[in-house]
């Protein structure tokens, strides 16, 4: 099975940009279809965006559309998240995770998780 592991997160100002990465050893990454979730302080954890084996199929959730972009590097076993216009609403624990059923933004479809990437967007 895949273990998967984020790192990149950190602290920003309101309209900065990071880009978190997530790597996976144990098995080839491109048997899976990998999301991005985010929680936050006292909130569930919610969809950011997804992206299918072979990035034929993205999906994001409504508030990052058009300002985060999910991509993927199958040979080197890495998905990136480029976060652009970060707004203090978007701090978060930002954790990776995959699926070998179809791309879904279903939190529940997914069985493997790394632990996580802290972003901090001040104002």
């Amino acid at each position: 099975q895949v273990q998967l592991r984020e790192s990149g997160g950190g602290l920003v100002q309101a309209g900065g940009s990071l880009r978190p990465s997530c790597s996976a050893s144990g098995r080839a990454l491109h048997d899976y279809a990998v999301a991005w979730f985010r929680q936050a302080p006292g909130k569930d954890r919610e969809f950011v965006a997804a992206i299918s084996r072979w990035a034929n199929t993205v999906i994001y959730a409504d508030s990052v559309k058009s300002r985060f972009t999910i991509s993927r590097n199958n040979p080197e076993n890495t998905v990136y998240l480029q976060m652009t216009s970060l707004e203090p609403e978007d701090t978060a624990v930002y954790y990776c995770a995959a699926t070998l059923r179809r791309v879904t933004r279903d939190l529940g479809q997914y069985d493997y998780w790394g632990q996580g990437t802290q972003v901090t967007v001040n104002a």
